[in-house]
């Protein structure tokens, strides 16, 4: 409820239905409110901010006061956690209308999960940049023309910049080109933080990287773990700032292990300086499963209703375990049959979709693409599978629209199809624009080789052979 609109305290200013006339209200009632002292309207501000930002920038509209009394976002966005758009996802609109698309007129739609809002935002950035994932609402694009990482808070714009994808080229463990530039724009997990120096961190896992990726605001090139690596990755989870992995085990009947990775801190005096990110091991488990397919089993990680939770499922996707993370970690295995009425709608990563928002939600469900051929929901208060919408998921095409909140929603968990304007269907997401700079050089192994000794001849380097 608005704080103007009450039954105490009316509106100051109705609108008049047929002349759209207004009328005044007691004067005392529009000073008191106005009247609030400073710090009272701040600390009222962060109350508002912590449940969304978007409440808090109405918030600083109502009047001068409350405007002068709080902290601007702008300039802030990045830098300061609390402002983040958190609960907010970029809207896919389907029909391959991605961001940046000539008919879209440098808009892009943005949806909250928690509240069911929308609104549209002018974001002429996307002229040159794609996205490739989102923390925390925050957008982590790349710059076309040379792969350059960027953050980009969508509601306020503030920027931070962070090197070249293509320094990450030699640690992608695939043979041909286009494959290590698809591998490094498919991005299985990020996290942001900000350092002690007021210096924005951000660490990530691109697909076939053995090794967590970290770079500070500024750096010319990315880092990768030298001590570690996460070879038997199962999933991924960025969670206040930091990552956590969950790792196979080495047998069928091996315990499962979570590992926490802290983000970088700086070492000395010197600024820019950086530790490696510390993993450290939270939890370990045996899945509780008597079940002789026991391998057959997948397991993600998930956050909900800000606690992380352990899923797993057969890869037919016909039976879910969910635990929470908290529970493992004291050596309990307490097997979840409702997440407050919240819906988790899983894939190459997982969000959490609160029911009341959405009618077609059913609440304490898990939404999945079930053998790619529709979208089921998966009950865990009975453990019975249903069909989540109608129709089957298209071959090759966006689904025939008009489409459901759900296949939006859905279509936000393959960042391949989300960042592209599709909606999930079972062929493979291309873009059909600027393919050369979003997915890699498109030249031959013999044409890259004959380039490499031409280069090398000329006292180019192999970077360059490849890159230019």
């Amino acid at each position: 409820m608005s704080l103007w609109c009450s039954r105490d305290h009316p509106a100051p200013l109705v609108a008049c239905s047929s002349r759209r006339r207004r009328r005044k209200v007691n004067a005392g009632d529009l000073s008191s409110w106005a009247s609030l002292h400073e710090d009272l309207v701040s600390l009222i501000g962060w109350r508002v901010l912590a449940g969304d930002f978007r409440d808090y920038i109405r918030f600083r509209a109502v009047c001068p006061h409350w405007r002068s009394s709080t902290t601007c976002p702008r300039g802030r966005g990045i830098l300061d956690p609390r402002f983040y758009p958190r609960g907010w996802m970029l809207l896919p609109e389907g029909r391959s209308l991605y961001p940046g698309h000539g008919k879209l007129h440098g808009y892009v739609r943005f949806f909250n999960l928690s509240t069911g809002a929308f609104v549209r935002v002018r974001l002429p950035l996307f002229k040159d940049h794609c996205v490739l994932y989102s923390v925390d609402g925050i957008l982590l694009l790349q710059r076309d023309h040379d792969t350059a990482i960027r953050l980009l808070h969508p509601f306020t714009s503030d920027t931070a910049e962070f090197p070249p994808l293509e320094t990450l080229l030699p640690q992608v463990r695939c043979r041909s080109e286009g494959s290590r530039w698809y591998s490094l724009r498919s991005i299985r997990g990020a996290s942001i933080s900000v350092g002690a120096d007021g210096l924005v961190r951000v660490m990530m896992r691109p697909n076939d990287v053995w090794n967590i990726c970290f770079a500070t605001s500024g750096d010319q090139q990315w880092r990768v773990t030298t001590t570690w690596e996460c070879s038997k990755l199962s999933s991924t989870l960025p969670f206040q700032g930091k990552l956590y992995v969950l790792l196979r085990p080495n047998s069928v009947r091996g315990e499962h292990e979570v590992i926490q990775i802290d983000p970088p801190q700086q070492e000395g005096m010197d600024i820019g300086s950086l530790s490696e990110p510390s993993p450290k091991l939270i939890a370990k488990f045996k899945w509780p499963t008597s079940d002789e397919s026991y391998s057959l089993y997948y397991y993600r990680l998930v956050e909900c209703n800000s606690e992380i939770l352990v899923i797993g499922t057969k890869w037919d996707a016909v039976y879910y375990s969910v635990y929470r993370l908290a529970d493992l970690m004291l050596g309990r295995i307490v097997h979840v049959t409702s997440i407050d009425g919240s819906a988790l709608f899983i894939g190459r990563r997982s969000l959490c979709v609160s029911y009341k928002v959405f009618p077609t939600i059913v609440p304490d469900t898990i939404v999945m693409r079930e053998t790619k051929i529709y979208l089921s929901q998966y009950h865990l208060s009975n453990g019975t599978l249903s069909q989540a919408t109608d129709g089957v998921i298209a071959e090759e095409k966006d689904i025939p629209g008009p489409y459901s909140i759900m296949c939006h929603i859905i279509t936000c968990c393959p960042p391949s199809y989300w960042n592209k304007g599709k909606i999930l269907c079972k062929g493979l997401p291309t873009w059909k624009v600027k393919k050369k700079i979003r997915y890699g050089v498109s030249l031959t192994y013999s044409a890259m080789i004959l380039l490499y000794f031409i280069y090398a001849y000329l006292g180019f380097t192999a970077g360059d052979a490849i890159f230019h």
